[in-house]
C-alpha cells in the first residue's frame, strides 16, 4: 500500500519528456512527451518531407538556451507554413510546451528526453499484472505489485543529477538548464 503513496504522491511531480501540461506541486510546470509532440506533427507532413522537418524540429528540443530552441523553431515555421499549416498548427498549439524543457537542470535533460520513465520502471510489474487473470482481492494484487516493484527497483539506475531532484521539487528556478541565482 506505501509503494502506489509513493508513487502517486511524488512520481507524478517529476518531468517525463519536455512539454507544459499543468503546473506540478512545485509551481512549474509538468511535461509531455518531445517525441509523441514531434511525431504528430511529422504525420502531417509528406514522407518525402519528414527528413527535413525532423531535423529542424531535434534542433529545437537539443538546443543549448532557449533562445536558440525558439529560433529554431521559428525557422521550422517559416518553412513550413505555407505548404503544411497542419502541422505547424500542431507545433503551435504546444509551444510553451516545447520550451519547459529549460527550466530543468541540465542533469535531468536524458531522463526527460525519454519517452516515458514511469512507465519503463513499472513495465514489469504492468507485463505480469496483464498475465495474470483473476488477482483475487485487492490486497493479494497489492501485495504482489508491491513484491514485484521492489524485485524491480534492484536494477534500477540512479538518475543523473538526482541530488537536483528536491530543488526542482521545491520551484527552485533554472535558466536554460542551469540554476539561477538570485542576487541579494
Amino acid at each position: 500500500m506505501r509503494c502506489c503513496a509513493i508513487s502517486r504522491n511524488a512520481i507524478w511531480r517529476l518531468p517525463t519528456s519536455a512539454s507544459v501540461t499543468e503546473p506540478s506541486a512545485s509551481g512549474k510546470p509538468s511535461v509531455k512527451s518531445i517525441l509523441k509532440q514531434s511525431t504528430s506533427a511529422l504525420d502531417k507532413i509528406p514522407k518525402s518531407v519528414q527528413p527535413s522537418a525532423k531535423s529542424l524540429i531535434h534542433d529545437i528540443y537539443r538546443a543549448e538556451t532557449e533562445k536558440d530552441a525558439r529560433t529554431a523553431y521559428q525557422r521550422f515555421q517559416d518553412r513550413y507554413k505555407a505548404k503544411y499549416p497542419k502541422a505547424v498548427e500542431n507545433l503551435m498549439k504546444d509551444e510553451a510546451s516545447l520550451f519547459t524543457f529549460y527550466l530543468y537542470p541540465a542533469e535531468h535533460g536524458q531522463h526527460i528526453r525519454s519517452t516515458s520513465v514511469i512507465e519503463s520502471a513499472f513495465a514489469t510489474v504492468r507485463l505480469r499484472t496483464a498475465k495474470r487473470r483473476g488477482q483475487g482481492t485487492m490486497a493479494t494484487t497489492l501485495a504482489m505489485v508491491f513484491k514485484l516493484a521492489e524485485r524491480a527497483q534492484k536494477r534500477w539506475r540512479r538518475l543523473r543529477g538526482y541530488k537536483l531532484i528536491p530543488k526542482s521539487l521545491n520551484g527552485i528556478n533554472f535558466i536554460n538548464r542551469t540554476e539561477k541565482i538570485l542576487a541579494a
